[in-house]
């Protein structure tokens, strides 16, 4: 059987087809191992090396496109391949019985041109073998296939010639060698023709391996269910298809927006196809897709233990590490303690270690960062997120890839934005941020992340500035990346402009909502508001339950920093410095900019509750280390530019100088705190009424 000029021998277990394409590879073989005159030079024999084991494993590719490729390699041994394919297809079919019985020579003699299992070996082994199988009818088809082969490529390599000669100016030639060069990557990637097994297990490797690290440079979803159709086509009976049929299918979900309920028939079609070809592995990432598909569901934990002894049981090192991360992650929002998970952690990157996974030891360093970050550890976040960045990568990916074009990449890359944005450096973060748009353009599967991480940076720097109009601005951004994220912020601002009414009844919508989804973090920062918005409101009584609320769930789930955070607001209503130690520390240590200046801020405002009742001296001194405290916080805030808690500050040092007499320093405030609150007006809210 024959079809596009292949000669289907596959039908006797051989995973190789002879094609016309293939012999002028055999035919590069043997003209490279000529000795004496016209041999290939060292430095030509190493080009030729790298090109040989693409041209071996991918796709057949046009005659005039493999001439080019060993033109720039070695111009001399293209010449020679062009008169050695022309006198055999120009001539008769025993020349190229000749040539397939000449083959076995490259084996003979005590040292041989080729070892039998080297890679070009093993090649010319497949070869000989198909086409000692073949029938003398196929092998005549295939003499032609290989003359029509041989003319195509005559045809082309004149249509250039002709180009090249009415295209003299130099700019010219080289815009046509750029898209010649274009061409060239999208053959590599397509498969045109017919594939062998081999061919399609190169291809679906290579497809899956952009799949995961560089999407954009992968085939269309359309374009790859044409191959894939292709492929299946001339392997029937080629069950890893359904894999990548199957990440495919997810693409379009991301692209085409599919429902759960679509995703899910599709998921069903690929079981289907997997138990026919009785194909557990396969059946087994179905498994862990159908946990993908259900996370929601309050029985996935279940589904995913599952998962993960069954991937044990059948060896699968890489859907068991994923298992087992998807289980740490699960763990984190149940509360669990960080020394746990930390531990299972290293459980599966022992796996990634002896199996040289190395897209998962990214991932995994990915999962610490956030697990940091979730519980408030910021600089265990830090140090993880530039253990990724410096890390070099375990694999060569093929296809000028880009390694680390993945989601963890990118997620680590937000968080360090994120966390230098926290300290004030916001030039670092935005030089981040700029790597990340060059490295995830807007239009590539992971932009979304960045995108996100930029507008809540935008957002929070504006809100400190007090340019509420701006900040409002950047809602509607926030809102259609992250929709919880969206209203949440929609709320503070509301709030800031004493809209209490509406920012109320935004956040007791939203609070019902995160409660519903047990989204505890969400849940906890919308009571602090919510507390925040009550003492605003002259209301201290009401928020006071409320904090203890926010403060039982922060220890119940062992959020650290938030339940610092609640103590903070606790101590700011009770102006105690007792409440205030049991958060200072944690917040100094690994907290935000803002809430370092926020908590010297109120260690200031106890010092001078507590020196009410001391004697003259003493009191003098308790302010006068107030005013200190008063400094740091002012110094902090500068630093991300927070005009109207220093408006505050310098409002509470006038007139603490003005109890110590200090005139000149008091006026030096007053005027201060005069130019502060023009620029911002108070919209009504009394002087530092608020944390």
């Amino acid at each position: 059987m024959m079809t596009n000029g292949v000669v289907h021998a596959n039908v006797f277990g051989i995973k190789d087809w002879v094609t016309p394409y293939k012999i002028a590879v055999l035919v590069l073989l043997n003209e490279m191992g000529r000795k004496g005159e016209g041999a290939v030079s060292l430095l030509e024999r190493r080009k030729l090396n790298q090109l040989l084991l693409p041209l071996l494993q991918g796709p057949d590719i046009t005659l005039s496109k493999l001439y080019k490729l060993i033109e720039d390699s070695c111009p001399q041994l293209a010449n020679s391949v062009q008169i050695r394919i022309k006198l055999m297809a120009e001539g008769e079919l025993k020349d190229m019985e000749q040539f397939f019985d000449d083959l076995s020579d490259s084996f003979s003699g005590t040292e041989p041109e080729v070892h039998k299992t080297s890679v070009v070996g093993l090649f010319l082994r497949h070869m000989i073998l198909a086409y000692s199988k073949l029938s003398f009818s196929q092998v005549f088809k295939l003499y032609t296939a290989l003359q029509q082969y041989f003319q195509n490529g005559e045809k082309k390599t004149v249509e250039d010639t002709e180009m090249e000669l009415t295209s003299r100016e130099e700019g010219e030639r080289k815009m046509e060698k750029e898209e010649l060069d274009v061409s060239v990557r999208e053959e590599e990637v397509s498969c045109s023709g017919p594939l062998s097994q081999k061919q399609a297990e190169f291809f679906l490797s290579q497809q899956a391996s952009l799949l995961k690290n560089d999407e954009t440079k992968a085939l269309t979803p359309a374009s790859l269910q044409k191959e894939l159709n292709n492929l299946l086509k001339f392997n029937p009976d080629f069950a890893e298809a359904v894999s990548l049929f199957w990440n495919l299918l997810l693409r379009w979900k991301k692209v085409k927006a599919l429902t759960v309920q679509q995703a899910e028939l599709a998921l069903q079609e690929a079981i289907r196809i997997a138990q026919e070809s009785n194909d557990h592995v396969c059946l087994q990432h179905c498994l862990s897709w159908l946990y993908v598909l259900g996370q929601k569901r309050s029985d996935s934990y279940v589904l995913l233990e599952h998962s993960v002894k069954k991937a044990v049981h059948f060896g699968l090192p890489y859907l068991a590490s994923l298992g087992i991360q998807s289980l740490v992650q699960q763990r984190a929002f149940a509360g669990k303690t960080a020394n746990k998970l930390m531990d299972a952690l290293k459980d599966s990157d022992l796996l990634h270690w002896k199996h040289s996974l190395s897209e998962l030891i990214d991932i995994s360093i990915a999962q610490k960062t956030a697990i940091w970050r979730l519980y408030g550890r910021s600089t265990m976040a830090l140090q993880q997120a530039q253990m990724l960045l410096s890390m070099n990568s375990l694999e060569s990916v093929n296809s000028g890839v880009q390694q680390n074009n993945t989601e963890s990449f990118a997620v680590a890359l937000c968080h360090l934005a994120e966390l230098h944005a926290e300290q004030g450096c916001f030039a670092a973060a935005a030089e981040v941020l700029k790597h990340l748009k060059e490295r995830f353009p807007p239009n590539t599967q992971h932009a979304q992340l960045w995108m996100l991480c930029d507008q809540k940076i935008q957002f929070d720097r504006a809100m400190n500035d007090g340019k509420y109009h701006l900040a409002d601005s950047l809602v509607t951004g926030i809102t259609a990346l992250n929709g919880i994220e969206g209203v949440y912020r929609k709320a503070v601002v509301l709030q800031a402009q004493n809209q209490m009414s509406e920012a109320h009844k935004l956040l007791q919508k939203l609070l019902t909502y995160c409660q519903k989804l047990k989204n505890t973090e969400m849940v906890i920062s919308v009571l602090l508001s919510v507390a925040e918005l009550y003492w605003r409101s002259s209301s201290p009584t009401i928020a006071m339950p409320v904090l203890l609320q926010a403060l039982a769930l922060s220890k119940e789930y062992r959020l650290q920093y938030l339940a610092s955070e609640t103590v903070l607001n606790l101590a700011f209503a009770q102006v105690t410095l007792t409440l205030l130690h049991m958060a200072i520390e944690p917040i100094l240590a690994d907290g935000a900019i803002l809430d370092k200046g926020r908590a010297m801020f109120l260690v200031a405002k106890c010092q001078v509750a507590s020196a009410a009742s001391y004697d003259p001296p003493k009191k003098a001194e308790a302010l006068e280390a107030a005013i200190e405290n008063l400094n740091e916080a002012k110094n902090y805030f500068a630093k991300v530019d927070c005009k109207e808690r220093i408006r505050d500050v310098v409002y509470f040092q006038a007139r603490l100088y003005h109890t110590l007499g200090k005139t000149q320093e008091r006026n030096r405030c007053a005027m201060l705190f005069r130019q502060l609150h023009q620029e911002l007006p108070s919209h009504g809210v009394p002087l530092i009424n608020h944390l």
